[in-house]
């Protein structure tokens, strides 16, 4: 008797392979999306598209909406915080925290993030997003202090 099928009686063929590539101002790992554009020095496409499409609510209700405007503000601060070679945008995280100068800041940036946006878009069904950017936030700034490292 022949089988149904040539693949009855065995394991399914494997997918084609998705292609990734680590972000590398985050170190955060993303399918790769043919046509993307690098909008974002320091950040793969990728994470930037990721980081937009986290924010796209926000952005769209900063107008009228100043707690969305703040916490915008919070978002972009991290983001381009943790997607830069030197600590230029750390005051501008601390500041929009409302952590001022209290801790101090590492010459350069760290080799690993304890969070990425990747980790707050991945959360989002399960914690709201103003909870997650801070949290976020908070961490960046902590690592560019070098606590916990």
């Amino acid at each position: 008797m022949l089988p149904a099928s040539p693949t009855d009686g065995y394991p399914p063929l494997p997918h084609p392979p998705t292609l990734v590539s680590r972000c590398p101002g985050c170190g955060a790992v993303l399918a790769v999306s043919p046509g993307l554009e690098a909008r974002h020095a320091g950040a793969s496409p990728a994470c930037t598209r990721l980081f937009d499409v986290t924010v796209r609510g926000l952005r769209d209700e900063a107008p009228s909406d100043l707690r969305a405007a703040a916490l915008l503000e919070l978002a972009v601060a991290a983001y381009d915080a943790q997607h830069t070679t030197d600590a230029g945008p750390v005051p501008r995280l601390r500041a929009a925290l409302g952590e001022g100068a209290r801790r101090p800041v590492r010459p350069d940036a760290p080799t690993a993030w304890r969070t990425t946006i990747a980790d707050v878009a991945a959360d989002l069904d399960v914690v709201d997003l103003p909870a997650l950017l801070r949290a976020w936030a908070q961490a960046v700034s902590a690592d560019w202090s070098g606590e916990g490292a």
